[in-house]
């Protein structure tokens, strides 16, 4: 006797099925578009989802890595390469070694320290932000100020800043 199959093909009736689930799922609506439109509104376009890291050349190895301590980052430092993270960001520290080598091109070419200048969320008080600020030896030099942050589009935040010892710019920013 031959093996004779009756009916579609298994995988057939699974893509059927989970069209079926994914049509219930949605309201019934995408039936009318079909199986790929139920797809494509099931799963997020591609694009920029987050910000992952960013890097900057430093020139004060010793006192950038205390000062980013200081701030309670925690700091890799293996050789040459050294980042600060903090939740699932880091900022990569380019040590002179590093970005003065002549064959090291994958970063701005005229970037000299200091060139960073960027903002971070302080999940706090303003007193437990002046203190930590405090322990790590930054001096506020503006603010508190309202500014516009990057929530929602422009949500307005209490922020000030700091400059670290190589003259970057930093922006703690509350949101109330």
């Amino acid at each position: 006797m031959s093996d004779v199959m009756i009916g579609p093909p298994p995988e057939r009736i699974a893509s059927r099925r989970q069209f079926l689930k994914r049509a219930i799922a949605g309201g019934g609506g995408a039936c009318a578009l079909g199986p790929m439109a139920s797809e494509a509104l099931a799963q997020p376009a591609p694009g920029i989802r987050a910000f992952d890291h960013v890097a900057i050349p430093i020139q004060n190895v010793e006192a950038m890595v205390s000062f980013y301590r200081g701030l309670g980052l925690k700091v890799n430092q293996n050789g040459q390469r050294i980042s600060v993270h903090f939740g699932d960001q880091k900022i990569n520290f380019h040590t002179p070694a590093t970005w003065q080598r002549e064959s090291f091109t994958l970063r701005a070419p005229a970037a000299k320290p200091p060139c960073g200048d960027w903002c971070w969320v302080w999940d706090g008080s303003p007193a437990s932000l002046t203190a930590m600020l405090d322990r790590a030896g930054a001096k506020i030099i503006e603010g508190p100020a309202p500014r516009d942050g990057g929530r929602g589009g422009g949500t307005v935040g209490q922020s000030v800043y700091v400059r670290d010892p190589d003259g970057n710019l930093l922006e703690f920013i509350i949101y109330s």
